[in-house]
């Protein structure tokens, strides 16, 4: 259901939050902005915990075999992390072709060997009836709603299915899902029930138990490559929604790099790497076993799926117009089942569940002080910015003195003249025979299509605007761009234009004697952004920056 609630064929948090923005106006597109950046930073810290856990669960099989291995199981998850980590900058094109196999390999195996354990105890069937389960919580109602956050790891994964939408596609996921990856899934769990009923010290580690003796070394082996797998693309997620987020003016710029040149998708954020790396280490180390990690774990991804769902039903009543009747029971049953396991996580937070909140808070706090930071600095810069009809209105052809070339401005409002023109002029006392001014917009869709990618207007005193538009998976490329407005009228040869950048160095001013946390981390914030030569590929030997300085 909610894969229908697409962006243009994208799915996850970012897509579907753009989506409702449009819905929504005034303090209701408030609420919605600010659900979309929690569930995006929860997002973040799943994306911490899951390569931590995946991994660590699939290594602690080795003691299964030996106990002579439990001292190494945290050294050995330690190195499985770093390389996963160091590979990033590789990208996955080289290994994606085999994750189809393994992954396949993999299913197969865990419902083989559960399937085999149904066989040897049938009588584990008897719980397809839900009859059991509405029992069991009728009887002791708060042991049944405690007992969903520790099965909540059964769940974990479904949020990646509509994540992952833009990728795949709806229906490979559909297909993938119904005919292999659930079917396993659901012989796994039911042959470590079976297991757990004919031999109950197998409740220590059910999963490992289930294979023979002689196949348990080549299982550890197997279920550490398919964790890897699965942090690899949790990690890939991560990296796919940082570059979202930038695009669409939430994050600072940061270094986005692309590891494929067929697949669009497929990118490296260093920083956001090293971050995650650092993370998951500290993450390991502290908790130092899956079971301990599982109640970090559930808030996190339910947090999510809540918000996910809250968020749906916004887009599909509002925008698509979806019937009350048909929309009221479906998401009905989704929030129930969305805020039951969401609420039994809640009751783990001294236990770990305080970790993803954490890391959650933090991201939020970043995103949102970004978010008005840029609202406070633009509003500022359009009270001191003189309106562009007047200025030409006002220009005269001998003053200032023309000079040859071209001059283009990056400007956020191409009404306005840009304060770097104004400082060209009151420093150089000139002006270009030919200024630009460029404007980059990012639209709430995934992709642009090239045709209607530019908008140019020609003005008087050979004065233009050009206004480029990008979807928020679209790359920014200005020349590119602006090589492209010969199919407008407006020809362009790089070799005789300068750029003409501003750099602003923020100054936080003190209110009384102290200065506000916000904008000092504002500050903070833009000192860390990549400059827009480098975010927009200009090229540097064409670049003039002209520095400002800005009270916040």
């Amino acid at each position: 259901v909610v894969m229908r609630a697409d962006n243009r064929g994208e799915g996850g948090i970012l897509a579907l939050t753009a989506l409702a923005l449009r819905t929504a106006s005034g303090r209701t597109a408030w609420l919605v902005l600010s659900a979309g950046l929690l569930g995006a930073a929860l997002f973040y810290g799943d994306g911490i915990i899951t390569p931590a856990i995946s991994v660590l669960s699939a290594v602690e099989g080795l003691k299964v075999a030996t106990p002579l291995f439990e001292p190494y199981v945290i050294p050995i998850t330690v190195v499985l992390i770093a390389v996963l980590f160091f590979a990033q900058s590789r990208g996955t094109e080289r290994v994606g072709a085999l994750f189809g196999p393994v992954m396949m390999l993999w299913f197969a195996t865990i419902g083989l060997i559960g399937a085999i354990a149904i066989a040897r105890d049938p009588a584990i069937l008897v719980a397809l009836s839900p009859v059991w389960g509405i029992q069991l919580i009728g009887a002791n109602p708060v042991g049944g709603f405690v007992l969903l956050g520790s099965v909540v790891l059964a769940v974990t994964g479904a949020e990646a299915l509509y994540a992952d939408m833009g990728h795949f596609g709806a229906l490979p996921i559909r297909r993938a899902w119904l005919g292999l990856v659930f079917p396993a899934l659901l012989l796994n769990y039911f042959g470590q029930g079976a297991q757990v009923l004919a031999n109950p010290s197998a409740i220590d580690n059910p999963f490992f138990r289930l294979a023979p003796g002689w196949s348990l070394i080549p299982l550890v082996v197997l279920s550490s490559i398919a964790t890897i797998i699965a942090s690899q693309a949790v990690i890939s997620g991560a990296f796919s929604m940082t570059s979202q987020a930038i695009q669409l003016g939430y994050l600072p710029r940061l270094l986005v790099r692309h590891t494929s040149e067929q697949e669009m998708g497929q990118v490296y954020v260093p920083r956001v790497n090293l971050l995650l790396f650092l993370a998951v280490l500290a993450t390991v180390v502290t908790f130092r076993s899956s079971d301990a990690l599982g109640a970090a774990y559930g808030i996190a991804v339910t947090g999510t799926m809540s918000i996910t769902t809250g968020l749906a039903f916004r887009y599909l009543r509002v925008g698509l117009r979806w019937p009350v009747w048909l929309l009221g029971g479906l998401f009905l049953l989704f929030g129930v089942v969305d805020l039951s396991f969401f609420g039994a996580n809640m009751l783990k937070l001294v236990e770990g569940g305080w970790f993803p909140l954490a890391v959650a808070a933090i991201v939020y706090l970043v995103m949102r002080t970004w978010i008005a930071g840029r609202q406070q600095l633009t509003g500022q810069k359009l009270k001191e910015s003189l309106p562009l009809n007047l200025f030409l209105e006002y220009l005269r052809p001998d003053h200032p003195q023309r000079v040859p070339g071209t001059a283009v401005y990056l400007v956020r409002d191409i009404g306005q003249v840009p304060s770097t023109m104004l400082h060209n002029m009151k420093h150089n006392h000139v002006l270009h025979e030919r200024n630009v001014l460029l404007r980059v917009v990012t639209e709430d869709f995934p992709r642009v299509p090239e045709a209607d990618r530019l908008e140019v207007t020609s003005l008087p005193h050979d004065f233009h605007t050009v206004t480029v538009r990008y979807g928020f998976m679209d790359d920014a490329d200005i020349p590119r761009a602006l090589a492209s407005c010969r199919s407008c009228g407006l020809l362009l040869n790089l070799m005789e234009t300068s750029f003409f950048v501003g750099r602003e160095k923020l100054v936080v001013r003190r209110h009384g004697k102290r200065r506000p946390l916000s904008s000092r981390l504002f500050a903070f914030l833009s000192s860390l952004a990549l400059d827009a030569t480098e975010f927009f590929r200009i090229p540097p030997n064409r670049v003039v920056e002209l520095g400002a300085q800005v009270e916040l």
